[in-house]
């Protein structure tokens, strides 16, 4: 028998391809090991190379290291948990941004805004998140030495007790104006289900004349997937098809349906998303707008539609990988189909494929779910929005609670210290920097390299740029207020104190109480 080449040729053959691949890799990393000119760390070095590799997928497939399983086992068992704050990076430094009340942080007494600069005689400066972590935690019941720089105080040293942390994820509910209820849920964690069916059942006992329900799942990143179904079913009839799961390995493909009988099968619901509602709470959304039983209010969703699995790869570590999507009744998947520096890229309608609700309205599939009624973010003009993303109304807050130690109740607070908050902006440290700023900038820099001064020129455009720019805050005034007043109650109030104030000058809920007193309006947004 003769072979042609063609015959035995492996350049179609996968597996051939991946075991060439190997080689290829295994021989660059020796070499790299070998001859490089400096020592180099080869645990360190591998590392590097296994999460470029897995990095180019999509930001959820993630490589694992013995350490991060270590801390993960340590959580799941309940054995260590997080302080009770939520922590970002503000000039290198970890700085609380939000403090839950009654928990191990609050406790201890650290506030909003501290920057903790040392922990347990450790410098945070030059720390990443997961060193960060990894000095934090602890067991329970064990000691945490801080020095924490407070704004307008100065240096303070805390003890924090560790404890176990416990997050409401129901944090406020209550009645809205023309008898309209109204449910916040701000995490798919354990219970969440029978939470928000527990609220929605005490608005209905408590108010025969209730017009309808207000879920609100802004900036909700999702969490527990049988959460999802069961918040669904809520408001759907038993056995119905809520989820499904589908990848390359078609003995993992799983469907999800509601298992209990719904608390109201006729109760008008109107659900609030933006472009941080991912996930489980994509799930919830849009699973209610494909069965036609709520109209969905606010921006598109983030556009997170994958299934993760660990595998173990040896020696302690795992890999999570995404092994498929979800698919929710239409049958749609809502999972944003480009990603671009690791953000959801908002595809065309055009090139997004069609899909129908139960009564035939139509919905597009990738990218999110898109609400019904679309309406503009609070804080997405490009002024409020820079004075958000570079913490400057965070920063004034916190000047602005050190010499206001109490406030009026949530319902009767106004903020009227509009003067300072400008006094503020002028002032020299001011860190928000426009687009027109940053660009001028780089002009001069530009000019001096190429070995002429128009800095006289540009000084002259940059005041004109600042009196135009104080002139654009301005006339935003009511919506920065507005921002400002959410932050001040939630230093005060905690997590329901915020909710409460936003919902007193919040559009999106306003929206919501119009279209739910409105039952034919209501009806028509269900109708093809």
């Amino acid at each position: 028998m003769v072979f042609t080449a063609a015959t035995v040729s492996p350049v179609n053959d996968k597996f051939f391809e991946i075991m060439k691949a190997i080689e290829v890799y295994t021989n660059v990393y020796k070499e790299v090991n070998t001859y490089y000119v400096d020592d180099i760390e080869p645990n360190k070095l591998m590392r590097t190379g296994i999460e470029a590799m897995v990095s180019s997928l999509d930001p959820y497939t993630n490589y694992i290291s013995e350490t991060d399983v270590e801390l993960a086992r340590l959580r799941q068992s309940g054995k260590y948990q997080g302080i009770g704050a939520d922590i970002e990076y503000i000039d290198g430094l970890p700085t609380i941004m939000v403090l839950f009340k009654d928990q191990p942080a609050d406790e201890a007494g650290l506030k909003t805004g501290d920057r903790l600069l040392e922990i347990d005689g450790r410098e945070t400066a030059g720390y990443n998140r997961e060193q960060l972590e990894e000095i934090m935690r602890g067991f329970p019941g064990t000691t945490m030495k801080l020095t924490v720089e407070r704004p307008g105080v100065g240096q303070k040293k805390l003890e924090l007790l560790r404890g176990d942390v416990s997050i409401p994820n129901v944090p406020y509910s209550g009645m809205l104006a023309n008898n309209v209820g109204y449910v916040a849920l701000t995490t798919f964690t354990q219970q969440a289900g029978k939470n928000v069916r527990d609220a929605v059942s005490k608005l209905r006992a408590e108010n025969p004349e209730l017009k309808g329900v207000v879920l609100d799942l802004r900036n909700n990143g999702g969490g527990l997937l049988n959460e999802a179904v069961d918040i669904v079913n809520i408001f759907v009839p038993k056995d119905e098809l809520i989820v499904t799961t589908k990848g390359k390995v078609r003995e993992w493909d799983r469907s999800y349906k509601t298992k209990g009988n719904p608390l109201d099968l006729e109760l008008p619901v109107a659900v609030l998303i933006n472009n941080k509602s991912a996930s489980a709470s994509e799930i919830v959304s849009g699973s209610l707008q494909d069965l036609d039983r709520g109209v969905l209010i606010g921006q598109r969703s983030y556009g997170k539609g994958l299934v993760q699995n660990i595998m173990e790869t040896g020696y302690g570590s795992r890999v999570k990988i995404t092994t498929a999507k979800y698919y929710i009744p239409s049958l749609r998947c809502i999972q944003a189909l480009e990603y671009r520096d690791g953000k959801p890229f908002d595809i065309p309608d055009s090139e997004r494929a069609v899909f129908k609700t139960r009564a035939g309205r139509e919905v597009l599939d990738g990218g999110g779910v898109a609400p019904d009624i679309e309406l503009p973010v609070l804080g997405g003009t490009a002024i409020t929005k820079g004075l958000l993303e570079e913490h400057v109304i965070f920063d004034f807050v916190n000047e602005w609670v050190t010499s206001h130690p109490t406030i009026d109740s949530v319902a009767d607070f106004r903020f009227t210290d509009w003067d300072k908050f400008v006094g503020f902006l002028q002032k020299g440290d001011y860190e928000y920097t426009s687009k027109a700023e940053k660009a001028l900038e780089k002009a001069l820099e530009a000019t001096k390299e190429e070995g002429y001064d128009i800095s006289a020129q540009l000084k002259a455009i940059q005041a004109q740029v600042d009196k135009e720019q104080l002139e654009a805050i301005q006339s935003y005034k009511a919506e920065i207020i507005n921002i400002i007043e959410k932050e001040i109650a939630g230093r005060y109030y905690y997590q329901r104190g915020e909710v409460q104030m936003g919902l007193r000058n919040d559009k999106e809920v306003q929206e919501a109480i119009a279209v739910l007193n409105d039952p034919a309006r209501y009806a028509k947004l269900l109708k093809p």
